[in-house]
């Protein structure tokens, strides 16, 4: 695999060609501006594109795939937002390599995926559009066309991969549709036979050392999230800038982890009017954390060496739902031979055999196989699943989702 140079012009960017209006359908950071970085994984064959999304500067790359077919043109994984920068960045694609032949929508529950297919269908007005099936809107389940998808251009993935234009290029394989209470949860994975890449969209993220690229253009978040008190002054180090990332990372798969404390209401306040800087961009110096010296520690399990593994939020939250039909999913899919792995989130692209991928499921399992990349190899910490485990409980309380299933 050989991976070339980031697409970051900045000097040349108008502000203007990463304008995302749509923004208030699904309102998270950066809202209305929106870049994005084309990266070359695999020589003029595989490029990702990434952008950044996130809610109070909890900030992390969302990602589309775009391969290049054998025969010309080219397939889209998991589009982000079509904005002037992005669109520029595919069409040089297009020129040297075809046209845009294929689009294909891999969820039926993440909206921050969904909420782009369509916008990005039409700038490619004579691209394919391939969903997941069982697709579902909420409150109200509506016709695809009324989700902003090109009705006479779109069609439902068939369970037979076999049975597609691009059946001889690449296989999938079908999680789901896992019952949710109001909503379902599903995933599509995606093997590109030439490349031996596995395309994924949420099931496993791997966790990068250092801030992503993409989240590096806008510091600020990583800045913010590195203070210790809301008026901390946070010089603009690489150092300061990983510490941020540590912190976002630990809020973005727990929600609220172990090692971070909610200070009094007075303290917050207190401390909001002590700030340098109290404006928008600073929430006017609120900031409700109070992270305990030890911190580091639930990171490094986190990340656990680099190693891939499945989020703690599908851990407790969605994929104990169906424990079977996830492990079935994962077996089959371990049956392809792909060395290397792109997801939708985090980091990529990220070197992992299928002895990896399938071990990474083994939360699911009574009695998990052993191995190097059992996933107790790398155990998670009991006290940072406190926090998800409440809301699992609230949620099976009311009503509101199925109860989780016994592990296989």
């Amino acid at each position: 695999m050989t991976q070339g140079e980031s697409s970051i012009n900045i000097e040349n960017i108008n502000p203007q060609d990463y304008e995302w209006r749509f923004w208030p359908v699904v309102p998270l950071y950066p809202y209305g501006k929106r870049r994005t970085i084309r990266k070359e994984v695999v020589k003029y064959t595989i490029w990702i594109f990434d952008q950044m999304q996130g809610v109070f500067y909890v900030v992390v790359p969302i990602r589309m795939t775009v391969v290049k077919l054998e025969n010309g043109g080219l397939l889209v994984y998991a589009p982000v937002a079509p904005t002037g920068e992005c669109i520029c960045l595919v069409n040089e694609l297009v020129a040297e390599h075809g046209d845009v032949k294929y689009i294909i929508l891999p969820t039926i529950s993440g909206i921050e995926h969904k909420v782009f297919v369509g916008p990005f269908a039409r700038c490619f007005p004579t691209a394919q559009v391939f969903v997941a099936p069982e697709q579902w809107s909420f409150p109200v389940n509506l016709p695809l066309s009324w989700l902003g998808l090109p009705e006479k251009r779109t069609q439902i993935l068939p369970e037979d991969s076999q049975k597609t234009p691009f059946a001889d290029e690449f296989d999938y394989a079908i999680l789901g549709a896992i019952a949710l209470g109001p909503g379902k949860f599903a995933e599509v994975a995606f093997f590109h036979k030439r490349s031996h890449i596995l395309l994924l969209t949420d099931t496993i993220v791997s966790v990068p050392a250092d801030p992503p690229a993409i989240v590096q253009l806008d510091p600020y978040p990583l800045l913010y999230h590195a203070k210790d008190k809301a008026y901390d002054i946070v010089a603009d180090t690489q150092e300061n800038r990983r510490k941020g990332w540590q912190r976002i990372t630990l809020f973005a798969f727990y929600f609220q982890p172990s090692v971070v404390d909610l200070p009094k209401w007075k303290d917050v306040f207190t401390d909001a009017w002590r700030a340098p800087q109290r404006n928008r961009k600073t929430y006017f110096g609120f900031f409700p954390f109070q992270w305990r010296q030890d911190w580091e520690r639930s990171y490094e399990a986190l990340r656990g060496n680099g190693r891939i593994f499945v989020a703690p939020v599908l851990q407790s939250l969605i994929l104990n739902r169906a424990p079977q039909e996830t492990i079935n999913w994962a077996d089959e899919v371990a049956k392809w031979d792909f060395q290397w792995i792109i997801p939708c989130h985090f980091d990529a692209p990220i070197k992992a055999e299928p002895q990896q991928f399938r071990q990474a499921f083994s939360f699911l399992e009574k009695n998990p196989s052993g191995g190097l990349f059992n996933s107790n190899s790398y155990p998670l910490l009991e006290d940072d699943f406190q926090v998800l485990r409440d809301i699992d409980q609230e949620l099976n309380r009311f009503g509101i989702v199925p109860p989780a299933r016994e592990r296989v």
